[in-house]
């Protein structure tokens, strides 16, 4: 098996682990894929229980965070291996480590996207590429958040400002140069954020029809 492949089955099982629908089913004995929008993410979770759903949104966010983290370690522990193998030291921190931890990013997101626990069925990725981009390319994610946060205080849209964040991420990370030489991790990125901006094609109806609800109420986003 080659190291792309077992990272990649690896980070989708860590990204598939439906914290949201195993929350609400422990604590409130109720299958959260049918209450609200049938969302297993942090918002939906968060129209039953506001502090399941902050709770949600940590662990969505680390099952994105861990497995990248892991393979970094893995990775950097690897070039050691060989530098002490081969008498010769080898990089540990090139573009082949980024592409793995960008492997690990995208399937950890698709883990979540569609967890085969679920019938493929899941959340919308926003939390889980959060945590997983934040641990390559923090850089990029400070600055998407702050087009976040702006988003969210000029339309009050938490569904419009997820969008639009995705979309910012890889045009943040190709002008601040924070994909450290490593093509695929850009383009792993840009997979990403179309894979999250495609999983919000409802909201995307609602906004465009004017009946997308705004942040005062819990409604509308997932």
């Amino acid at each position: 098996m080659t190291p792309y492949l077992l990272i990649a089955v690896f980070s989708y099982l860590s990204g598939s682990i439906p914290f949201g629908y195993l929350l609400i089913r422990a604590f409130r004995g109720e299958d959260i894929r049918r209450s609200g929008s049938g969302n297993i993410g942090a918002t939906n979770v968060a129209r039953r229980s506001p502090a399941l759903g902050f709770l949600t949104l940590v662990l969505d966010g680390l099952k994105g965070f861990v497995p990248v983290m892991l393979t970094f370690l893995w990775a950097h522990r690897t070039a050691q291996a060989a530098s002490l193998l081969l008498a010769v030291p080898q990089p540990a921190d090139g573009p082949r480590m980024y592409t793995l931890a960008s492997c690990a990013a995208l399937f950890a997101i698709l883990g979540h996207m569609f967890p085969v626990w679920l019938g493929f069925r899941g959340g919308k990725g926003v939390a889980t590429g959060l945590g997983s981009w934040a641990a390559i390319a923090p850089k990029s994610i400070l600055v998407t958040l702050l087009v976040f946060l702006l988003v969210v205080a000029v339309f009050r849209f938490v569904s419009l400002a997820s969008i639009v964040a995705a979309a910012a991420l890889p045009l943040v990370a190709w002008i601040l140069r924070d994909y450290h030489e490593a093509p695929l991790e850009l383009f792993a990125m840009a997979a990403s954020s179309l894979l999250i901006i495609a999983k919000h094609h409802a909201n995307i109806g609602r906004l465009l029809a004017g009946t997308e609800s705004r942040l005062s109420g819990w409604r509308g986003h997932a």
